[in-house]
């Protein structure tokens, strides 16, 4: 099993609370994780029909069969349970009593935090990160990074080829989830409207423009993004502005929670047609971003990310908001750096004493620090957290 960087908050949340709910995208790891950390923790899981069959219909039956301590697998698919939950809670569980995992957040973050406010930590668990693989001893070059992508079951001991691991990933995905959080009547529509979202990663979504190329209304769209967001597909970056007035780009722009899932729907069969494609930067930039929300997220922090864009053409990729700083990040999938890659980090310094150094994140090896910015490969984009 490969060693998850949240461990650490995680056993600090167990501590202190007496519920802990991981959510994080489907097979990301929660379940591994959550059954190697909890070892003497009764282990239930959700998606057994008998067992969520005796959690609807009599949730005393349930916690007397499976009792405290407790990892519960797949909240979401019974989310009454929470208010059963905050009873035991009430009435004096211990911290770690129970355990929470969920794959989806659109009707359950607000459940948790409406019904077990004050009693349980809200963790999250994406896929395998670059540091946690290199630890692990895997190590890979810039286009095989993205190629492959960072789903745990790609780097088992007998691991799963990348294009089956995605194709199957996507067809339980819209079969299982989205199905059951909405009802699409055209599937087609849906997997051409995932592919159009492919090819606008590190974008501006013109919902208009994107209805009209995937032939369903905005309104639509509009609700498949939130159910996207919802699952852990995609990840929306908000753009920065404070009293920057009318010269603020104000569109969130769209990643892939995985970027190995963007590349299979742009089919990319290999890492030689990744580092050719014309989306090379945009994948490049998918993978860094993500690997910082990651680092946020596996320190038990909250990724408080955005970029910067006016238009005037300033433009900053990610801004790292810490301690009422905000550090730029610029992310290049270059190979050889360059001095021009800070210009836009010294413009945005100077419309705000906010910002602070800030750093370039691209492919290649050497780190020099030029002015007051430091280049860093995207292997240590981690670092950029702290």
């Amino acid at each position: 099993m490969i060693h998850r960087l949240i461990d650490e908050e995680l056993t600090r949340s167990a501590q202190e609370y007496p519920v802990v709910t991981i959510t994080g995208p489907r097979q990301s790891g929660k379940t591994t994780l959550v059954r190697a950390h909890f070892k003497n923790h009764v282990y239930v899981n959700l998606e057994d029909m008998a067992c969520r069959r005796l959690a609807t219909e009599d949730a005393e039956a349930f916690f007397r069969q499976f009792p405290a301590p407790v990892v519960i697998d797949e909240i979401q698919r019974v989310p009454e349970l929470l208010s059963a939950i905050q009873v035991r809670v009430d009435q004096g569980a211990t911290p770690g009593s129970y355990i929470l995992t969920g794959s989806q957040q659109l009707d359950l973050h607000a459940a948790v935090s409406q019904t077990l406010a004050g009693r349980t930590a809200l963790l999250q668990l994406l896929p395998l990160s670059i540091q946690e693989l290199r630890k692990a001893g895997h190590s890979l070059e810039r286009d095989e990074w993205i190629f492959r992508g960072f789903m745990p079951r790609l780097y088992q001991v007998t691991p799963m080829r990348p294009e089956a691991m995605y194709r199957d990933y996507l067809q339980t995905y819209v079969e299982r989830d989205v199905r059951r959080l909405i009802n699409i009547k055209h599937l087609a529509s849906f997997e051409t409207f995932l592919r159009l979202l492919a090819g606008r990663i590190g974008q501006e979504i013109n919902l208009s423009s994107l209805a009209g190329d995937a032939g369903v209304s905005s309104t639509t769209l509009k609700e498949w993004l939130s159910v996207l967001e919802a699952s852990f597909v995609i990840f929306r970056l908000q753009p920065y502005f404070e009293n920057f007035g009318k010269r603020s780009i104000k569109a969130p722009k769209i990643y892939f929670t995985e970027v190995g899932l963007a590349a299979h729907l742009l089919e990319l069969r290999d890492p030689m047609q990744v580092g050719r494609d014309p989306l090379l930067g945009h994948l490049f930039e998918n993978m860094v971003v993500m690997e910082v929300v990651k680092a946020c997220l596996n320190a038990g922090r909250r990724p408080d990310l955005y970029f910067y864009r006016d238009k005037a053409g300033t433009e900053v990729d990610l801004l790292l908001s810490r301690n009422r700083r905000l550090i730029p990040i610029e992310i290049k999938a270059a190979m050889t750096w360059q001095r021009e890659f800070t210009n836009s980090m010294e413009k945005f310094r100077k419309t705000t004493p906010k910002a602070t150094a800030g750093y370039v994140v691209y492919a290649g090896e050497l780190e020099p620090t030029v002015g007051e910015d430091r280049y860093l490969n995207f292997r240590d984009a981690a670092k950029v957290v702290g």
